[in-house]
């Protein structure tokens, strides 16, 4: 288990590295909603680490990560993953973030641009448009309902999967058993919080000043942040680049893994 001190509270955070890494810069992933650093570790991580150094870690309450109970903005947990860089004494990475996760990447490029060298934005938006927002308050809402976690999981699900995925019974039988075995790594109220926080990101006026090369994707069936987010990104960040994945929603890393791994490494790899 290792904890870093970051902004004063307790980080749960894990480095990966094969012995045959090549020097590169190391990566940063980060998480999205209501995920703990565990969900990289079955199909990113292994294929990361060959030749890198892989740091995953949770968000302020998720796992073992303290949570004051405070309000938080995704900038808030950008300042988290900057205060990890400087506990693991790490001077440059390149960030991969999905989501909240790639919310929190704008913004970490934003606050420390001489920190980072690429940046991979997933399935995120640098504003949410209303249906966003009244999404995210419905999940609120469905969250302080106390619904059974198996209610709870398909809706989130309805909007995170390609259809064709959502045909496989038993893979989202699988994935809710697993739900509701381990239990959720957060509380409802932290929940609520990070509903709040992708709410309210807008970074839509500042990305302009995001420098480093950046890789914009997702899956051309995501719902969730459907095409015009992502356009919207890759027009406004001046070295930038859009792919859209032909199978995938908004899991594309989970439904299209191989593919997806090859094109970050790919991306990565251009000028190391």
């Amino acid at each position: 288990m290792s904890i870093a001190k970051a902004q004063g509270r307790n980080l749960y955070y894990e480095c990966h590295e094969e012995a045959s890494s090549s020097g590169a810069r190391p990566l940063l992933l980060i998480m999205g909603m209501a995920g703990s650093c565990a969900g990289w570790l079955p199909l990113q991580v292994p294929e990361f680490s060959k030749g890198r150094r892989v740091i995953i870690f949770d968000h302020r309450g998720i796992g073992q990560s303290e949570d004051t109970g405070e309000p938080f903005t995704t900038a808030d947990l950008a300042r988290d993953a900057l205060a990890l860089l400087d506990y693991l004494e790490i001077q440059e990475v390149d960030v991969l973030g999905a989501f909240m996760g790639g919310m929190t990447a704008q913004e970490l490029a934003l606050l420390a641009p001489e920190r980072i060298g690429r940046l991979v934005l997933v399935g995120t938006y640098a504003r949410a448009d209303k249906k966003r927002q009244m999404l995210l308050k419905h999940w609120s809402q469905l969250m302080e309902t106390g619904l059974s976690p198996e209610t709870f999981i398909f809706s989130r699900l309805l909007w995170a999967l390609h259809e064709d995925t959502l045909e496989q019974g038993d893979l989202i039988q699988a994935m809710t058993d697993f739900y509701r075995k381990e239990g959720a790594p957060y509380t409802a109220d932290l929940f609520v919080r990070q509903c709040q926080a992708c709410s309210e990101h807008d970074s839509l006026d500042r990305v302009n000043a995001i420098s480093q090369p950046t890789l914009v994707v997702g899956g051309a069936e995501d719902i969730l942040t459907p095409a015009k987010f992502l356009r919207e990104l890759a027009e406004r960040i001046p070295d930038s680049r859009l792919v859209s994945m032909s199978y995938g929603g908004h899991l594309v890393m989970v439904e299209s893994a191989e593919r997806f791994n090859r094109l970050v490494l790919q991306f990565l790899d251009e000028e190391q």
